[in-house]
């Protein structure tokens, strides 16, 4: 049960690492965390996954799961809207990947299908390239068209990478990736993914490599060939225009909404009308998040390489540099379009009575 005269303000969270055998070491560094030389591949960011949900790190939450907090407010944090859709869950997973090495290729399903398997959404995600060295690249879809037998033989001999389309990429790069589209990140990347709030993925080749425990890792070829969408796209890359001052608008999915925030002074953000949480993600340089609603004036501190979860009662509200640029990637559901609509609908179902 909520409890109104609460007060809320923006989370952050501890850190949250992965363990993997593609992974670095530059997740730690960028955050500024001791390095204890271990494989670090993923930062879960904001994270309600059962396997590693997010501890809040700030305020009077301090210590609390991202999970506990969601269900005692419920609509406060996600947005009344939200919370009718997908009740007290958290419906998006926001994590760092480095990949010192090439990760496997893979697929998700989507929705109906990971339902009727596993009884859990499906997974489709985006990614947006922080860094990357010289020449890196990923697989995102296919190159030519192939057959579900043809994908199958080339599961089998290796020669699946031949089909793929690899795409060279910089800082500032965004791919879209929907359920069935299959992909990977290869070595030398550091990227954000943005992705429902899902723990599936299908294997379909990882180079004949082992886990960190020495164990040939599983692949599920099967289930992939059924998840896979064989469409072949010109252009897998998403266009946007990067501008000062601005929220661009980046992706708009059913799943979630993506814009790149580049300022120099205070910007104001009103996402009231959204009906959504609002995630931001500090690629570089620091702020605060000053929320201009509530009884919490004292605002929060966002560093470089870190996330904030901001509650849904209070996204409006300013980003503040501190000493000079700062880079934001945020990420809501709009709920606008959906609450117009029932609107409409209800006027014209009232009107024709």
């Amino acid at each position: 049960m909520e409890t109104k005269d609460i007060t809320l303000y923006p989370l952050l969270f501890e850190p949250n690492m992965k363990e993997v055998v593609w992974g670095g070491s530059r997740l730690k560094a960028w955050k500024g965390l001791e390095d204890d030389k271990r494989p670090i591949g993923e930062s879960w960011e904001v994270s309600a996954i059962d396997e590693r949900p997010g501890i809040i790190s700030n305020g009077q939450y301090r210590g609390t799961k991202i999970t506990e907090i969601i269900e005692q407010f419920g609509e406060r944090i996600l947005g009344k809207s939200v919370v009718e859709k997908y009740g007290r869950e958290m419906p998006l997973l926001v994590k760092f990947i480095d990949a010192r090495h090439d990760l496997s290729i893979q697929v998700h399903p989507n929705d109906e299908m990971a339902m009727k398997h596993h009884g859990k959404r499906g997974k489709t995600e985006m990614w947006y390239v922080i860094d990357a060295e010289p020449g890196a690249s990923l697989f995102v879809g296919f190159k030519e068209h192939i057959t579900p037998y043809e994908f199958a033989c080339r599961t089998k001999d290796g020669s699946i990478c031949d089909v793929l389309a690899r795409h060279e990429v910089k800082t500032g790069d965004v791919f879209y990736i929907p359920s069935g589209r299959v992909h990977a990140i290869c070595g030398g990347i550091l990227l954000v993914e943005v992705q429902q709030s899902s723990d599936l993925t299908y294997r379909i080749f990882d180079y004949n490599r082992k886990d960190i425990n020495g164990e040939p890792r599983e692949l599920h070829i099967d289930k992939a060939k059924e998840a896979i969408d064989y469409e072949v796209l010109d252009d897998y890359r998403v266009h946007y225009m990067e501008k000062t001052q601005k929220a661009v608008p980046v992706i708009k999915s059913p799943f979630f909404n993506i814009r790149v925030i580049d300022v120099e002074k205070s910007f104001h953000r009103n996402m009231i009308k959204y009906d959504s949480f609002v995630i931001t993600v500090c690629l570089s340089g620091t702020c605060t998040i000053k929320p201009r609603m509530g009884n919490n004036p004292t605002p929060t501190t966002l560093r470089e390489g870190n996330s904030c979860l901001i509650p849904a009662e209070l996204a409006d509200y300013d980003i503040v540099p501190i000493d000079g640029k700062v880079k934001i990637l945020e990420t809501f559901i709009d709920n606008l379009d959906t609450s117009i609509a029932n609107k409409i609908n209800r006027f014209f179902h009232l009107t024709s009575r």
